[in-house]
Parts: structure tokens; sequence; C-alpha cells
């Protein structure tokens, strides 16, 4: 043990449960008990067992998430980086519990374990087990540990899917849930992919149709065969050429056979062979079964249907090079979220490990699960912590993906944001409010503070986001120039894109589809029919540079430049009602503005809203 950042040495635990005759009824329609569940805990429960967060492991995990067993151990648990003392999973504000699954082979009941009606191990006897059962059995041993109800689940990969479930089947026993490079179904090149790794392990001599150790031996080959085989769905091509490329391991020259020659060969034999060492067959085959069979949309009529189920605040991040569960199947499980008016954040962490990034991505993951698990345990008060525009900073922000974006289109200029409070001022209080572009949180911090409205976001930047989680703001990674067909028409009360027009791709796309899902939209947008502007276009022939347009030619964000003229023409042009027509200058609202906006006013508010259909 040579980690000083490690929560130290952690015991293993063990709790058995449906004992004869009230054995645990499977989704198969077996029953099965007693059952063991192997698990360790990290942190305090603290007098009212209102702090606990349920760990959920991946395939080849276990319940050894965190700190070491002894003091010779070489490595930690598998999410000891993000698992501790002012880590994600912060270890003095949170009991963490981490259980071996049911299938498993490091503690709990599996196909390895005695059956009590032959007194061997069970083997291919075992019954079948789902995802669902996984859950049942750890909703058993939160009951033990006398918790009522989890501050969170948290999981990635196929505990990301155990998260899921959990959220839909015991919604009144969570606060949240973090959900991580996971879906809510497997596609076919998954399954074909398990599907190949079963057969190797079957297809072994050694294999004994499950019964191998009975003759004290073990599919050793097949096992580690299925094991390279998953892990290069782990990785990505972007990590694979990094790591490996063409190298060969230990000669400059070809040996021409048929043994591992190049580097990449030679890390799955290591894989392979470290995987036989410490996880049994069968259970890989049933819990590579039990991914297989996960289905939450199967399950409930529908992925909508299992979404309305949920109560709880929910994260969910994706990873960008994941090409076993790409990021689009997560962003299926936040679509579905947001069309059921759930609390959901969403962010597609750029990567290029593929999908082992829920274990290698610890920085930005540190500061999105532990911003998005405080505000959970004590929700951020806006106007009585740290002002929103400038959240509380770790010394992780060192990393400059991590922090807000300097050139968001959200700060199109720098000084005072004159638009933000007469935007305040037009929303109504208790609205249902999309932000698009929304930054950092700027203007929705103002509009939960004054206006308690049900708010989130949509935001590109990872570090906005990051900025946003921080102080409790849902927002959702999108561009929206690829539109928000996941949304119903008119879901929401006001859709407000402010100072972002100018900058988008397809703006009447844009203005379109904020038409289409809020009763009304509030768009701002620098004048380009500002006298300064038109002055130093006349005087200098030049591109201009104002307070709203300050950027040079070689380095604008900007794309679209319009004139208020422009866009009451627009409107008139398209059907679509200005309920209000605001123009704005430095101080705010002017005389002179008001009088003569296409020449005085360097910004403009406009209200709008769909027109008569006829």
């Amino acid at each position: 043990m040579n980690d000083e950042s490690s929560i130290g040495i952690v015991e293993p635990q063990f709790f058995t449960f449906a004992n004869s005759p009230d054995e645990m009824e499977l989704d198969c329609g077996r029953k099965l008990g007693p059952i063991t569940i192997g698990y360790e805990t990290y942190g305090t429960l603290n007098q009212d067992k209102s702090n606990a967060v349920l760990v959920l492991h991946a395939l080849s995990m276990d319940a050894h998430a965190a700190g070491f067993h002894d003091i010779d151990d070489r490595k930690p648990g598998w999410w000891d980086e993000l698992i501790g003392p002012g880590k994600g999973f912060d270890t003095d504000e949170h009991f963490i519990i981490c259980s071996n699954v049911l299938g498993g082979c490091q503690g709990s009941t599996g196909p390895s374990s005695i059956n009590p009606e032959t007194g061997k191990q069970f083997g291919l006897q075992f019954p079948i087990i789902t995802i669902g059962d996984m859950v049942r059995a750890q909703r058993r041993l939160v009951e033990h540990l006398g918790i009522k109800k989890l501050r969170s689940v948290a999981g990635g990969s196929m505990g990301g899917m155990q998260a899921l479930e959990w959220m839909t089947r015991y919604a009144d026993l969570t606060e949240s849930a973090i959900v991580i490079a996971t879906t809510p179904r497997l596609g076919a090149q998954a399954i074909a992919f398990d599907a190949v790794g079963r057969h190797a392990i079957q297809a072994d001599q050694e294999f004994h149709n499950g019964d191998y150790h009975e003759v004290e031996k073990h599919p050793a080959q097949g096992l580690s065969i299925a094991r390279m085989l998953a892990h290069i769905t782990y990785l990505s091509d972007e990590s694979m050429r990094s790591k490996f490329g063409r190298a060969l391991r230990e000669t400059d020259h070809y040996s021409y056979d048929f043994g591992s020659e190049f580097s990449v060969e030679t890390y799955l034999d290591y894989q392979g062979a470290q995987f036989v060492n410490r996880f049994d067959a069968n259970s890989y085959l049933y819990i590579t079964k039990a991914i297989n069979y996960f289905d939450l949309a199967a399950s409930h009529g529908g992925l909508d249907n299992a979404m309305a189920r949920t109560k709880c605040k929910v994260m969910v991040l994706s990873y960008s090079s994941d090409w076993l569960y790409p990021p689009y199947q997560s962003q299926e499980i936040v679509h579905a979220l947001t069309r059921q008016k759930r609390d959901v954040t969403y962010c597609n962490i750029k990567s290029d490990y593929g999908h082992d990034a829920f274990l290698l991505e610890v920085d930005a993951m540190r500061e999105l699960i532990g911003g998005f698990l405080r505000n959970v345990a004590e929700p951020y008060h806006f106007g009585v912590d740290d002002p929103p525009s400038a959240p509380p900073i770790s010394h992780h922000d060192s990393e400059a993906a991590l922090a807000p974006e300097p050139t968001s289109p959200r700060s199109i200029y720098e000084g005072v944001r004159v638009d933000y409070d007469m935007i305040v001022k037009l929303v109504e209080s208790g609205s249902r409010v999309l932000d698009i572009g929304c930054g950092t949180g700027e203007l929705l911090a103002q509009l939960l503070e004054s206006k308690q409205v049900d708010g989130v976001g949509i935001e590109l930047r990872q570090g906005n986001i990051i900025s946003c989680v921080r102080q409790g703001i849902s927002v959702v990674q999108g561009d929206i120039d690829d539109g928000l067909g996941y949304l119903p028409d008119q879901s929401f009360d006001y859709a407000l894109l402010s100072m972002t027009l100018q900058v988008v791709k397809k703006p009447e796309y844009v203005l379109a589809e904020m038409i289409r899902v809020a009763r009304r939209c509030i768009v701002t947008f620098p004048n380009f029919g500002y006298w300064k502007v038109r002055a130093k276009v006349l005087m200098q022939g030049r591109a201009p540079i104002t307070r709203s347009l300050p950027y040079a030619w070689f380095n604008s964000p900007n794309r679209h430049v319009l004139s208020i003229k422009d866009f009451r023409q627009y409107c008139a042009t398209r059907n679509i009602q200005i309920e209000r027509e605001i123009p704005l200058s430095s101080r705010g609202e002017g005389s002179r503005a008001a009088t003569w906006p296409n020449l005085f006013a360097d910004e403009a508010i406009f209200v709008i809203s769909a027109g008569n259909r006829t």
C-alpha cells in the first residue's frame, strides 16, 4: 500500500438472507436461497442514516471499489481515485456502499457457490439472473443496514444499468441517481460481443459443461479469450493508436510466425491472464446474459414510461469515444427524462479512452459527481452562498478543460449584462424555463433566486456544464443547431436565447424550434444597425468592434450580423408575433434608444411567440 490519498485499509463484509422457506423469487421464475452478498463500506453513516450512496460495479469488477485490503496490496479498489476524503464520492460527507452483484464470484452467491440441495457448486444449475434480481438483492442489503432512503445510486457500464433499475423500480428509495457510460437496453453489436465471449468459454475443452471445479481444471483459455475480446470494446481507436500503434514488443523485426509480437497483442495476453486469476468463467456467462436481457423500455412499455416512474434528480455521463455504449444511448435516457419533466443533468465528457473513460477521466468526474452530490445533500441557496457567477473552485480546476470557456457565446462581451435583469423581469414566477446556451448558469441562477423557476439549461461546453453543476443548476449538454426534436410541443413556458442568435449555424431552424417548444421566447442579440457600428464601417471601412460585437473578424464567434429592423422583418414574413421589443444601450433602456432603436440601441430584447395559425 503506497497511496497516501486512499482511504486506507478496508474490510470485506457479508450479509446473508433468503433462508428457507423465504427464498428470493427471481425474474426467471425460480427461487434462490440462502443468498450471501459481499460488500464494503467507506465513510461513516450519519445518525439519521441519510447520507448513504450505493456504488454499483461493472461486469468485471466487484465490491472492492476503494482502499486496500492489507498493507501489501499494490493496487487499490477500482474507483479509488473517486472515492475518499475530498474526492467525487466524498467520504467526509457520504457513506459509500459497494456490493458484489448476485451471480458474482467475489463474496456474493453465484454459480461457484455451494448448492444447498446437492452439497456441490451450482455450476450451470445456478438459475439465470437479471439486473432486476441484482437490484432486489441490493435492496435487502440496504434494508439490513437500516437505511430507509439512499442519497444516491451510482454506477458505470453494467453499474449504470443497475442505477437505472433502482430509480425506476424503487423510485421512493433514492434521492438521486448517477448513470454513467451505459444504455437503457443493449444493441445487437454489444449482444454479439458478449455472445462470442460466452462461446469461447463454452468451447474450451476444460469447460466440462460448467462443472470444471469437480475436475479441478478451469476453462482458462476460453475465459482469457472472452476477456481479450471484451477489453477491445472497452478501448477506442484513438487510445489504442496512441498507446500501441504498430509497435513490436521485444524485437525490431517480424518473427514470421503466429506468436504475439505486436505490443497490443501482448497487452491483450496479459489482460486475459490476469482476468483468469480473479474471475470465475461461469459467473462471466451469467452476468453477460443478465446484461443482454436488460431492456428498460420493454420492462415498462417504453422508455418514456420507465422514466415517468422516476422521482429523483438524475445525472447522466457519457464519453465521446465510447463505441460500446455510444453517447446517443445515454442521450436517449436524458431525452426521455426531459420529456417527462424530470430533473436531469447530462455531460458527454470529451475523452479518447473509449468505454474505459468512466474509470480514467477522474478530473472531470470529480467535479461533476462531487458538485452533483453536494447539491443533493444541501441544495445551493442562491443569494446566500457564493455568487452563482463565481462558484467555489477546487484544486482540480487547474485543468483547462474543467474551467468555464472564456469565449462562450454567453460571455459575448465583458461587463454588466443589462439584458439579464430585463429578462428576469419578463419571466413569470414559477415558470418552466429552457435557457439555450446557458453558459456558466448566470441567468438561470438569477431566475432561480428571484422567480423560483423550474429551469434547465442547454450548453455545449464541458467547463460551463461543470460550473452549472456546482451551483445545482440542471443542464443538458447539447448543440441547439441539432434542434430540440426530443422535446414535445409547448413543453416550456419560456425559451431563452440570450446573445446566442448571432453565433448559431442555423438561426431560422433554431428560432422555429424555440417557438415550437415554448409558449413564449425571449431573444436578445447585438444590433448591427447601431450608430457606432455604422460609423466604423463608414469612416474606417473595417469590420466594427463594439461592446456587443467585441471580437476582431479573424477570431469572432459571430456568424450572423443582423439589425433590429432585420429581426422585425424576419418575424413579419414568418408569422411570428412580436409581443414586446426592448431596445437597450450600455445603461439599459434609454430615451434615444426607445425613440430610434435601430440607430441608438446596441442590443435588443424581443419577446416572440407563434402567430395566428390560418
